[in-house]
This record gives structure tokens, C-alpha cells and sequence, in this order.
């Protein structure tokens, strides 16, 4: 085995207490493999695609988080993260260099990411076909209108039961146990957080028992297929370039994340690779 290794979702037992939550009774989800101190799930779209429609129609509470280079590195730097996410039921490869950085260190053999905007839409699709609700949560009221607007012009049939837009602030506890009982009360199968990393995986984790349905970190998808932002040509996607698009159409927001957080994921892949792994 590899130095950094598999972190089975077969045999609890062998998991640490941080990692217990990646192998829940109910959740036949994929294997996850250590990048660098996080779990990452191996899977392809069709495969996330079964088991999260699966769940839905059943209202398993699922956390499912995408796992680009940015939020890996964000979870390597924080224990609280980290460990919260080490418990999500998958962590998809979302970024290129992640699945890349899969198949180098674990033979993993994934011929595509599963970008977490891609994901959504297939979701949709198929909710559409099961009857599945789903509910939009995060972002902004001219944000959350474009998405449903675009949505339900591509799903004509699709049931959105819900959508909205907290605060910034952190809600107070009857905000919050108000807004679970709106989710839990429309009876959604599949919730789609887009608050943010990290604000979104915060979310999910903190209410994994509590809301009745599956529940994803989805970030920026709202404003992809809201319109309001740009998404990188399929070419720079598979090329590993989406971070170049995106850091041209937001160079003060962004630079300094892909500044740092790239450049700690190719010193982190070095290390590994030369064997200097502390």
C-alpha cells in the first residue's frame, strides 16, 4: 500500500474516530483514499449519480461535499474541517488535480472529475424522472430566481419545493431550527448548499442528523447555472485550467486563493513524491 492509503468504507471498525462518519450502516458509498490527511471518495458520475438518487427517494440524511484543490488545502490547515469532513459520506473529486492526484498515488483509475455544477445537473435530470424535490439553499434572492428560472427552463417537470436565502450572519438557534423544519417539512430528497466553502461544509456536518434527505456542498454551481457567473469552456476544464478562467474573470477575488493554495498542493505533491512527507 502507498504511504498515503485507503481509507475503507467497508470495515469501520479500523477507522479512526474522525473517520467513523465516512462509513455509515445505511450509505453503500464509494472508498475514499487519503490526500494528504483527506478522505477522498473514488467515483465516477454515474456511480454518484445512482447512489445519491437512491438515497434521495428514500430521505437518507447524506452529506456529500466536492473536493477541489482549494477546499482540499482549506481542509489540510484546519483540524475542525478536516475532521468534519473525513465524516462526510462522499467527497467527490471535483478539481482535476485532485483525480489526478488519485490515480498517481492510489491507482484509482478515474478517467473524469465529478465537478460539483456537472453533478447538480445530472441530479436534476434525474430527480426530474423520479419525482424527487429538491431545495435550494444559500446564495442571494436575484441569485436563487436565475437559478430556478434556468433549472426548471431545462427540467420543465422538475419539483423545486423550496428555495432561500439566509442571512450572512450566522443564524440564532430559532432561525436555524425554523429553516431545518422548512427543508424537513417539504419533503426534499436532495438539498443543494450553496453558502460557500467553507461555510457550506460547516452546514452540512452540523446538520447531518438533522435534516431528512441528502444534503450537497455545491458552491459556485448557483451561480453557473443562475448565469450570473461565467463557467470555464469544457477544454480548460479538462485541462486543469478552470482555476486560469476563473482568476481572469475575478482576479481581485481570487489571486491570492489560487496564489496560495496552489502552490501549497504542488509542494504537498512534491514532498509525496520524493518521499518527504513531514
Amino acid at each position: 500500500m502507498n504511504t498515503i492509503g485507503m481509507l475503507p468504507s467497508t470495515s469501520p471498525s479500523e477507522l479512526s474516530d474522525s473517520t467513523k462518519g465516512m462509513a455509515r450502516q445505511h450509505s453503500p458509498c464509494p472508498p475514499k483514499f487519503n490526500l494528504f490527511g483527506i478522505g477522498v471518495s473514488r467515483t465516477d458520475y454515474q456511480e454518484a449519480t445512482i447512489l445519491l438518487i437512491q438515497a434521495a427517494q428514500e430521505r437518507r440524511s447524506l452529506i456529500v461535499d466536492h473536493m477541489p484543490v482549494h477546499g482540499l488545502i482549506e481542509a489540510c490547515s484546519d483540524s475542525s474541517l478536516k475532521n468534519k469532513i473525513n465524516q462526510f459520506d462522499i467527497v467527490a473529486p471535483d478539481g482535476q488535480p485532485v483525480r489526478w492526484a488519485l490515480n498517481r498515488f492510489h491507482q484509482a483509475n478515474l478517467s473524469d472529475r465529478v465537478y460539483g455544477p456537472e453533478l447538480m445537473l445530472r441530479l436534476c435530470h434525474q430527480a426530474e424522472q423520479k419525482g424527487v424535490g429538491v431545495y435550494l439553499y444559500g446564495s442571494q434572492p436575484d441569485v436563487l430566481g436565475g437559478l430556478k428560472r434556468n433549472l426548471l427552463h431545462r427540467f420543465p417537470s422538475l419539483r423545486i419545493v423550496g428555495a432561500e436565502a439566509p442571512p450572512f450572519r450566522p443564524l440564532t438557534q430559532d432561525e436555524d431550527q425554523a429553516a431545518v423544519a422548512r427543508i424537513n417539512a417539504s419533503g426534499a430528497g436532495l438539498i443543494f448548499l450553496g453558502l460557500g466553502c467553507p461555510k457550506q461544509e460547516h452546514f452540512a456536518f452540523d446538520h447531518r442528523e438533522k435534516i431528512h434527505g441528502v444534503q450537497l456542498c455545491v458552491g459556485a454551481a448557483f451561480d453557473f447555472h443562475a448565469g450570473t457567473k461565467e463557467i470555464a469552456p469544457p477544454w480548460m476544464q479538462r485541462n486543469s485550467l478552470e482555476w486560469v478562467f476563473r482568476l481572469w474573470c475575478e482576479p481581485k477575488r481570487l489571486w491570492k486563493r489560487y496564489l496560495v493554495t496552489n502552490s501549497i498542493f504542488l509542494w504537498k505533491i512534491l514532498r509525496h513524491e520524493f518521499g518527504i512527507l513531514k
